[in-house]
């Protein structure tokens, strides 16, 4: 399941969800206890047609900015953590896409999460940006407030033949080790051609998006083997 805490409800669109629902993420945190609204929330993706189970997702919303602020309580921060707590074990895995800043949903999404992936970019202020995110992290499982676990650093849009990305790369590696996740994943027309129609990288025609999409299998292989899942690979061996 995808769940898009996010108020620009990019992943919702990439997902193939009505950009309008009847019920989203705003109404899900304002009333985490209600079973009601947490099951008219959870719907299929566009990807998997109207098979509920598959790949469901919790569409983001502009109105969930409203608990985006700077300090919240602890019972605030853990409104996700209730909702999904009824609903968690029927999926294998659960994604929460946050926004991208350290307010109020981020640490909620983080509250409610065992591990956090950080996406970043091989660029001077993302280096830095990146270090911030892991330290919030680390700062609200100090606090017992979440049990989260750093999964590691995503670096995207890495461009081939880049001094630059190259020397950034070998930063965020001496500066982070093995949190570094492999493989990087390069920037590719492909990728903006599959969002731009809602589509999942996998379903795209080529070698290039067949080489995207094996490097998002092995980033899925790291996360689940994190929580010992097993993976479908491994299930049908």
């Amino acid at each position: 399941m995808a769940v898009d805490i996010d108020p620009q409800a990019d992943s919702s669109t990439g997902l193939d969800v009505p950009t309008s629902t009847r019920v989203d993420i705003a109404d899900v945190l304002a009333a985490p206890k209600s079973e009601k609204i947490l099951s008219e929330a959870i719907i299929p993706s566009g990807w998997v047609g109207d098979k509920l189970g598959h790949l469901d997702v919790i569409s983001g919303s502009p109105r969930v900015a409203e608990f985006d602020r700077p300090s919240l309580s602890e019972r605030y921060l853990r409104r996700l953590e209730d909702a999904l707590s009824r609903v968690a074990k029927g999926y294998r895995l659960v994604l929460i896409d946050c926004p991208p800043s350290l307010n109020g949903l981020t640490r909620t999404a983080w509250t409610a999460s065992n591990r956090v992936a950080v996406v970043t970019e091989p660029s001077l202020f993302s280096v830095a940006a990146a270090d911030r995110a892991l330290r919030a992290a680390d700062e609200l499982r100090q606090r017992g407030t979440s049990e989260i676990q750093p999964l590691g650093l995503v670096i995207n849009r890495v461009r081939s033949g880049s001094n630059e990305h190259d020397y950034r790369i070998g930063e965020m590696r001496e500066m982070f080790g093995p949190l570094v996740l492999n493989p990087p994943l390069a920037e590719r027309a492909v990728m903006q051609q599959a969002q731009g129609s809602a589509r999942p990288i996998h379903s795209w025609p080529g070698k290039p998006a067949e080489e995207v999409a094996t490097s998002f299998d092995t980033l899925l292989e790291r996360a689940l083997r994190s929580e010992n899942i097993r993976s479908r690979k491994d299930t049908n061996q």
